[in-house]
């Protein structure tokens, strides 16, 4: 297995396992989308909560460049961490959230 199909697969299983978290209020849960040729992945929050829409992306990643970038984590303790624990070297994940210029801080890639 090379380093994509691995990063591909820690990415995927990590994300399902959000997946099934469920949600103490309304009638909202997580969906995996996965696009294998584009090297993104998402996972879209929705459902409706007391009469509210509920619509939004709780995680985008891509891979470019053999590297991770995280577009939007809006995990409570951070992705990032959940890759690194699967074997993902920091110096393979970007945090593509913060300000190029803010990344050099964070102890990750910085592109």
């Amino acid at each position: 297995m090379d380093t994509l199909d691995k990063y591909r697969q820690i990415i995927e299983t990590i994300l399902q396992e959000y997946t099934t978290i469920p949600y103490r209020y309304g009638d909202v849960k997580d969906e995996l989308i996965i696009s294998r040729n584009q090297c993104r992945y998402l996972v879209i929050t929705m459902g409706w909560e007391a009469e509210k829409r509920v619509h939004g992306c709780l995680i985008h990643i891509d891979i470019i460049d053999h590297k991770i970038w995280i577009q939007r984590d809006g995990t409570e303790d951070g992705i990032a961490n959940d890759l690194v624990a699967a074997g993902i070297p920091k110096e393979e994940i970007v945090l593509a959230f913060h300000p190029p210029e803010i990344r050099q801080y964070t102890g990750y890639a910085i592109a």
